[in-house]
């Protein structure tokens, strides 16, 4: 079991070995492997996008028989739960009670989006002719999920692109392809046949997948460099592309404070999933004069949080996921120790098997840091000083991400007046990184283009098709 007193050296290792037409799934509790996934080839996509295309002209035609089959899709999914999450806390590393609710969250969405329909809306422009906006459905989607959570982003991509219309052939990442395929064998079961279709494999995969001249929108969440070369390569075919690339969301915790009734909230936000959500919190800000009394209150979570595989009970933090990021939150970490940043907490890797890091807190960190200044995606969060609260949003707006942030204190009319200032897609006072279904998700700057979730998620799988026609006599 991983203690958090030790360390040992580590050297990356690829983890998908090549094994015929099939790679290696490791478990990152061990670092070993345990299962394999196909690895399907680049040229097996056009007759999986023909078919999907196919399949198109009937699921689109339907609404009240699309909105049936997601129901059941979803009741499908909550029955399998016992078996997927055990699945995905193996490949992932999450404790299981995540994997649960993530399992849950899958289904919800599905609900959620077989409600919606698409409202068709009048023009009144004073002409003499009767014209009006409806929406249709734009033909195959691309959803391309990373490993951090493979079901929920993907259904997140899935079902909104279904309930609309359209087709989707799902693409998880090599580190996570097992859950996902279960996933698809389960709703199967509820939706017609290569409505939603499942392919694993390594790159040139995912690439092929993105420029291929049948998909009609790629909907993507990973890092800015391959969000880029997504949007590069969509743009070769002119199909929609929906990019969530990840964030640096600043805290920024107000004179007021009650740190103690918040040091949970603000933990957590900042730890759970190992630090792994693109909109956790991974820079706090605490005014000079209750610095000291923040760092310790966040170091004396982290120095008593449970760190085991996500499969044992009691686990409240497992391993990160795969052993390159593992290697980035090393490199970040000790880079900052080497440039004067002091560990309040951990600050190193875990002693024994898997992809273990130590929940570290880092104080007194140069601001110019790179674990400040990137996105870490790990279990490892920076806490800055400032003097004056003009500084703190100088400091939390000075980046090239802009996806969440918060702002914490006792009087929130103050609080709320301070979080307007944040450049972000979105702000929470006195919690961070809780959504809604209902709500949209959206980033600014390189955090992303196009919005997810909602009714703005619904329609972003829609376009307008205009009808005239002249007025009755």
């Amino acid at each position: 079991m991983p203690t958090t007193e030790s360390r040992h050296p580590h050297r990356p290792r690829r983890p998908h070995q090549a094994r015929g037409d099939s790679f290696a799934v490791l478990d990152p509790a061990t670092g070993e492997p345990f299962d394999e996934a196909p690895d399907q080839q680049p040229e097996e996509l056009d007759a999986i996008v023909d078919r999907a295309h196919a399949a198109w002209r009937g699921w689109r035609a339907d609404p009240d028989a699309r909105a049936a089959a997601l129901l059941a899709a979803a009741d499908a999914v909550e029955q399998a739960g016992p078996d997927l999450a055990p699945l995905l806390t193996r490949e992932q590393g999450k404790p299981l009670p995540e994997s649960n609710a993530e399992v849950a969250r899958t289904a919800a969405r599905l609900r959620y989006f077989a409600a919606l329909r698409p409202e068709t809306q009048p023009i009144a422009d004073g002409r003499p002719m009767r014209s009006e906006v409806r929406w249709q459905p734009l033909g195959p989607v691309a959803a391309i999920v990373p490993w951090n959570f493979p079901l929920q982003l993907a259904s997140a991509k899935f079902a909104p692109a279904l309930a609309a219309g359209n087709t989707v052939v799902l693409k998880p990442s090599p580190f996570t392809p097992l859950a996902t395929r279960m996933l698809g064998s389960v709703l199967a079961a509820a939706l017609p046949e290569d409505v939603l279709t499942v392919v694993t494999g390594r790159e040139p995969l995912g690439d092929r997948l993105a420029t291929h001249p049948g998909i009609r929108h790629v909907t993507f969440t990973g890092s800015i460099p391959t969000g880029r070369a997504v949007a590069r390569g969509a743009a070769s075919s002119l199909a929609r592309v929906t990019l969530e690339l990840g964030g640096n969301d600043a805290a920024i915790l107000l004179d007021d404070v009650d740190v103690e009734q918040i040091a949970d909230r603000l933990f957590w936000a900042a730890f759970r999933n190992c630090g792994q959500i693109c909109m956790a919190v991974k820079r706090v800000y605490a005014p000079a004069r209750r610095y000291s009394e923040v760092v310790d209150a966040l170091a004396q979570r982290a120095k008593r949080t449970v760190v085991r595989p996500g499969l044992e009970a009691g686990s409240q933090l497992g391993p990160i996921n795969n052993d390159l990021q593992l290697a980035r939150v090393e490199h970040y970490t000790a880079r900052a120790l080497a440039d004067g940043a002091r560990a309040a907490a951990g600050g190193h890797r875990l002693d024994g098997p898997g992809y273990f890091f130590a929940p570290t807190i880092l104080a007194d960190v140069p601001p110019e840091n790179p674990v400040v200044t990137q996105e870490q995606f790990g279990p490892v969060l920076p806490v800055l000083a400032y003097r004056s609260v003009d500084d703190a949003v100088e400091a939390a707006n000075a980046t090239g991400f802009g996806l969440g942030g918060s702002v914490w204190g006792t009087d929130l009319d103050r609080a709320e007046t301070v979080a307007e200032r944040l450049e972000c897609g979105t702000v929470w006072i006195n919690h961070h990184g809780e959504l809604s279904l209902a709500q949209p998700f959206a980033g600014i700057k390189e955090s992303g283009v196009g919005v997810a979730g909602g009714p703005w998620g619904f329609y972003g799988n829609l376009r307008p098709f205009v009808v005239h026609r002249p007025q009755e006599a």
